[in-house]
């Protein structure tokens, strides 16, 4: 199924920045099912970046990464977060796009509980809607019912979900996996974590952890080891960086603005 080049390039590799903590928690059949704890120190409602995208040496796009709200879900506390991008009027005579990412994030469990998905390219339309049911390993969308392990993410989530892992203990070219829902597909993938490297922005010098995701090759990646992302070494973990080459040229997203941070942004260096 089609996937925007724009959304994938920031979404799809940032989602792979999560390590697995699909064990935790877990419950037989006989017990009730708990959701996990885990605690959110990486953002807020309120918090909202921007990025702009780079197609070779072209300003191609923008886009925007959002959390709105808290909401109610059966019982549970959900965090609204979006990500969206569009090409610029620019751009749009040579790929028109204009594509909208959701998801309602347990706020304890910092797991998807709703997905929606509304891709527009050009003359192709696409959307998608999907509900959560981790106490039963099991999700429903549009095309029906879908197996799944416990805690599975979507592109939207993970990229949040992402943020509260700590890298202080982890070694060099350590291996962490992921599992992650797109496109009525389960991916069982992973990333790979580099070190760390201080990158020259819009923003300022940023102090950045360096990940490597393992990708999904398909019509808008050549190599499955064809993307590095770079995001803010301190508590709030938020993107700086991504560069990929993909099936035509490459593409580099780079954050041009951030406001209503949780924390204190302690990896943006000093003037």
């Amino acid at each position: 199924m089609k996937r925007s080049f724009v959304i994938i390039a920031l979404a799809a590799g940032l989602a792979m920045l999560v390590q697995s903590f699909s064990t935790q928690n877990q419950t037989t059949s006989a017990d009730p099912f708990n959701y996990r704890k885990l605690n959110n120190q990486a953002f807020k409602v309120g918090e909202k970046l921007k990025f702009r995208v780079h197609y070779g040496i072209i300003n191609a796009a923008n886009i925007t990464m959002a959390v709105d709200q808290v909401t109610t879900i059966n019982g549970r506390d959900a965090l609204a977060v979006r990500c969206e991008g569009e090409t610029l009027k620019s751009f749009d005579w040579a790929y028109k796009v204009r594509d909208k990412f959701q998801s309602w994030i347990d706020a304890e469990a910092l797991a998807p509980i709703r997905y929606a998905k509304t891709v527009r390219e050009n003359k192709y339309y696409d959307e998608d809607l999907a509900i959560y049911m981790h106490d039963k390993k099991k999700l429903c969308n549009t095309d029906g019912e879908l197996t799944m392990p416990i805690y599975t993410q979507d592109i939207a989530s993970a990229l949040y979900y992402a943020r509260n892992l700590n890298f202080e203990s982890e070694k060099i070219n350590q291996v962490f996996p992921l599992d992650i829902y797109m496109d009525n597909k389960i991916y069982n993938l992973n990333f790979t974590y580099l070190g760390k490297e201080t990158l020259s922005t819009d923003i300022g010098k940023v102090k950045c952890i360096k990940l490597r995701p393992k990708l999904v090759v398909d019509r808008v990646f050549k190599s499955s080891n064809d993307m590095t992302v770079w995001v803010s070494d301190d508590v709030n973990r938020i993107p700086i960086r991504v560069q990929t080459a993909i099936q035509v040229g490459s593409l580099k997203v780079d954050i041009t603005s951030y406001e209503g941070l949780k924390n204190t942004f302690t990896a943006l260096q000093k003037k």
